[in-house]
């Protein structure tokens, strides 16, 4: 009951029909983050695409600024000096064959992975489980690289991944509630930027047309498109 008591007081305070300016947005979804962990700012975007459609898909990497608050763990697959390189780097899981057969038997223990270009053919193979997860190296994503150590310190300093659901929409996390307004607000344009510079060759008409953001367990915050700059 205290829960819905909560959530009950937090929709009151987001007027319906109403689109607020994205700062504004951002404060009364920090206001309504009273859970008793850090909540998650998220942002959710509502793109006039079809993802079906190879042109007008939409994914990428973007760095936030101000990090994610999140600790993510990296996982990469490399050999010899390459392999030593992401061990220095931070990197949290290394290994080729032998990481390769905790995958298959369901150990991944990482939020992003990274390979080197010779290692593909192996990861390939595993293709089935990782790639439903969202965890699949992708040279067009730079998690495919020789750049090992660039690659996990964008990572671990706030780099999030998105990709466009079936309807069209892109979301992620663009920090913590404990975060200060200005933090999320400078994390929140740079993630709307990429989407925008990610817009597709098939995408026809209004691509941007609907943009909200919450906390984790608080109600979504309808925003001004034309304050995302």
């Amino acid at each position: 009951m205290a829960h819905n008591k909560r959530l009950k007081a937090a929709a009151s305070t987001v007027e319906r029909n109403k689109v607020y300016p994205l700062a504004d947005a951002i404060a009364l979804a920090k206001q309504n983050a009273t859970a008793k962990f850090d909540e998650t700012i998220e942002i959710s975007m509502n793109l006039g695409i079809d993802p079906r459609h190879a042109d007008q898909m939409v994914r990428g990497l973007v760095g936030l600024p101000n990090g994610t608050g999140k600790t993510l763990r990296v996982g990469v697959f490399a050999r010899g000096a390459k392999a030593d390189e992401a061990r220095e780097a931070g990197a949290d899981v290394v290994g080729a064959e032998d990481l390769g057969e905790k995958i298959q038997a369901g150990e991944i223990d990482f939020d992003r992975c990274i390979a080197t270009p010779d290692m593909m053919a192996l990861v390939g193979r595993l293709g089935k489980i990782l790639g439903p997860r969202g965890l699949m190296p992708n040279p067009r994503l730079g998690t495919v690289t020789m750049d090992v150590k660039g690659a996990i310190l964008a990572a671990k300093a706030g780099q999030v991944e998105f990709r466009a659901e079936k309807a069209g929409i892109v979301h992620a996390g663009i920090g913590k509630a404990s975060f200060d307004e200005a933090k999320l607000l400078e994390n929140a344009r740079a993630f709307a930027d990429a989407i925008v510079k990610a817009k597709p060759t098939g995408a026809k008409g209004v691509y941007v047309k609907k943009v909200a953001v919450s906390s984790s367990m608080g109600p979504g915050v309808a925003v001004d498109v034309a304050t995302l700059a």
